[in-house]
């Protein structure tokens, strides 16, 4: 197998940077005319999948709206990962974990791991225990090519009172932005350890090209647009996935593949 990076990149070319979310929130359940339950779960996620997944280069369901539903929920997310994966889209699952020694090798194990049923392309990752406490994960990434996108400067109101605070080598997002630099050197044609930039941030100073994907959650519904992204990553914005799941979700079954190919036609002049 190739790297995440070549893979994600190939994608890309092949398919556009349209990163296409399905996240199963209740209220999005009831427009669908589902229950709020095991069953509307499933078959909202994987009618989401079949229209999306043979079209975008990248899926990425969020977590939380399956494990809402436990075992059974769980079960209907490890179905939705072998559909996009056999479908020929990457999968990266928004977990957001983070933690340390032998709970982050655990997680890894998870999500990372080919043997697992819950293996995947690439997860999201919370930095803020050090970021040194991800090396399990970076570690898991590399033996079995996969990827990991670091949360560096999110879009949520709350997020500067950690990302912006100052230590002697600039802020934290500064040196998450640098390790992920560190970490991709040299790599071609990309590395595989990304970044997550809100895609409605202020630009505020920050080298975000890290020689890796970055993810730009927040594009569309959550008022993210094309010049946000030329804003925000200038000459890098050929490496952004921009991320949005309602912009989509609500069209109904009917019209997601034709909305997902609208999207991916305006996104896809990003990087010329």
């Amino acid at each position: 197998m190739t790297s995440f990076g070549a893979r994600v990149h190939a994608a890309v070319r092949e398919r556009g940077p349209l990163c296409a979310g399905i996240d199963p929130h209740a209220a999005l359940l009831h427009e669908w005319g589902l229950g709020d339950d095991a069953a509307g779960l499933e078959r909202f996620a994987l009618t989401a999948g079949e229209a999306l997944a043979p079209r975008v280069a990248v899926v990425k369901p969020q977590s939380a709206f399956y494990e809402r539903f436990g075992s059974r929920g769980i079960a209907v997310l490890e179905r939705l990962v072998a559909l996009c994966r056999d479908a020929g889209a990457l999968v990266l699952l928004d977990v957001k974990r983070g933690d340390i020694g032998s709970t982050t090798q655990a997680y890894a194990d998870a999500y990372l791991d080919p043997a697992s049923p819950l293996a995947v392309d690439a997860i999201t990752a919370s930095p803020y225990l050090g970021f040194g406490s991800l090396g399990p994960m970076i570690d898991t990434a590399r033996k079995h090519d996969a990827g990991l996108f670091v949360l560096a400067l999110t879009s949520n109101k709350e997020g500067p009172e950690v990302q912006e605070a100052r230590t002697s080598d600039g802020t934290v997002a500064d040196v998450v932005l640098d390790r992920l630099r560190a970490l991709n050197d040299g790599a071609e044609p990309l590395g595989s350890f990304g970044a997550v930039v809100g895609a409605t941030i202020e630009r505020g100073g920050h080298r975000l090209d890290v020689n890796g994907p970055i993810l730009a959650p927040g594009y569309g519904a959550q008022g993210g647009t094309v010049d946000d992204l030329r804003r925000i990553f200038g000459a890098g914005v050929g490496h952004v996935l921009p991320s949005t799941s309602r912009e989509l979700l609500r069209t109904g079954p009917a019209g997601l593949a034709d909305a997902a190919d609208r999207l991916n036609e305006t996104l896809r002049g990003l990087g010329g």
